[in-house]
């Protein structure tokens, strides 16, 4: 999914600002406060075939194309209705 296409999905950009990592040294930690440093290191080995590696992937290229500003948006997102 290009990061276009995700922040015109109110039910991806609302799970994209809630997920915790589940495991690691930054266990708990919301993906969008993950450092840099950790996504760059997953970017090169490869992010998890999962739905957090796509999560961890769009937030990483949010960033490396210096529009972390969406990424503030995302904390103050209202959450979608089902």
């Amino acid at each position: 999914m290009s990061i276009k296409g995700t922040y015109g999905d109110p039910r991806l950009m609302y799970k994209l600002a809630n997920y915790r990592m589940p495991f690691g040294k930054h266990t708990n930690l919301l993906l969008i406060d993950l450092p840099q440093s950790y996504l760059d290191w997953f970017a090169k080995k490869g992010f998890p075939q999962s739905e957090l590696g796509e999560l961890m992937r769009i937030v990483h290229e949010t960033r490396s194309d210096g529009m972390e500003h969406l990424l503030e948006q995302l904390r103050n997102a209202p959450r979608p209705k089902s």
